[in-house]
Formats: C-alpha cells, sequence, structure tokens
C-alpha cells in the first residue's frame, strides 16, 4: 500500500476522507479513531482512487504535467491541480475547476486548438485555485500568461463563428 499521510482532527467526528495532495495522499481523519480501525477504510479509500485514476483517458497525464508547469510558471503560490482531464459533457464553458478538490477539467472541444489557447485555459482555470471569483485579483494573476488577450480573442472567435446551439 502506498504512504499515506494521517492527519487527525478534533473537528472531524464521522468520516474519513482520503484525497491527493500534489503525489501526496492525505487521510483526513476523526482523533479517535484507531489505526487497527483505520487500516481497512484507508484502503477501501486508496482502491477507490486508484479505479477512479486508472478511468483517465489517454492524454491526461500529459494535460496534467502541463497544468503544473504552467503552475509553476504563471501562476506563483497556486496549489497544484489533483487532476486535469478532458471531458466531453461541457457545452457552453471552454474549462472548470473545483477549487474544493482541486480538480480541473477541460472542454474537448479545446483539442486541436493551437496549444497556446488550450495553456491560456489552463492558466484561467489554475488562477482559481487562487482565487475563485473573476475579482481584479484573478485576471491579474491570468495576466501573467503572455498570450492572455490574443487567446481570449481566438476563444471568442471561435465562439462567435460556430452555429447556434438548436
Amino acid at each position: 500500500m502506498p504512504e499515506v499521510e494521517i492527519r487527525r482532527s478534533a473537528r472531524r467526528t464521522r468520516t474519513v476522507s482520503l484525497r491527493r495532495e500534489g503525489d501526496q495522499l492525505v487521510a483526513l481523519v476523526p482523533q479517535h479513531v484507531t489505526d487497527k480501525q483505520l487500516e481497512p477504510i484507508v484502503a477501501r479509500l486508496l482502491a477507490r482512487i486508484e479505479k477512479r485514476e486508472a478511468r483517465r483517458r489517454p492524454g491526461d497525464d500529459e494535460l496534467e504535467t502541463r497544468a503544473r508547469e504552467l503552475s509553476r510558471r504563471h501562476v506563483a503560490g497556486a496549489p497544484m491541480p489533483t487532476s486535469v482531464r478532458w471531458v466531453s459533457n461541457m457545452t457552453t464553458r471552454w474549462g472548470s475547476c473545483s477549487a474544493a478538490d482541486g480538480a480541473i477539467r477541460l472542454s474537448d472541444k479545446l483539442q486541436g486548438m493551437p496549444p497556446w489557447v488550450v495553456d491560456y485555459v489552463l492558466v484561467h482555470e489554475l488562477a482559481h485555485l487562487v482565487e475563485p471569483n473573476h475579482s481584479d485579483r484573478f485576471w491579474t494573476i491570468v495576466s501573467a500568461y503572455p498570450r492572455t488577450e490574443r487567446a481570449r480573442g481566438f476563444l471568442e472567435g471561435v465562439e462567435h463563428s460556430a452555429p447556434p446551439a438548436s
């Protein structure tokens, strides 16, 4: 079994959760749960995480590596995303970010667009890990990416050239 960091909390009373923080697995555990009680729970949660990660589409690992590099270069102080993947169910957005769990999803409509456009959308979603809204601070973070304006213009052009949704 991979190494898991155990974080006990007096505030957590009933549930045990397991999550990735970068490359580290972290179990959030109520203070009163013993190591003996914890072992089968963590094993079950770990199996669930491994199953979920095995379902990832090809290319997601490359996308995640790209996001980590963009975060390091352009979004100083941002936590690393827990996962970055392509999804096919986005109809009105280019990407989404769950700040609560650090997951970033990109519309598969971005596949085939210039890499700097995909990078812009990744930087935009990474900025949400720091600032969950579209405040001035958020846009200051995003504008650290040098092709922000060009990528936004490209995406606007794509949106306006698409036939209206029926």
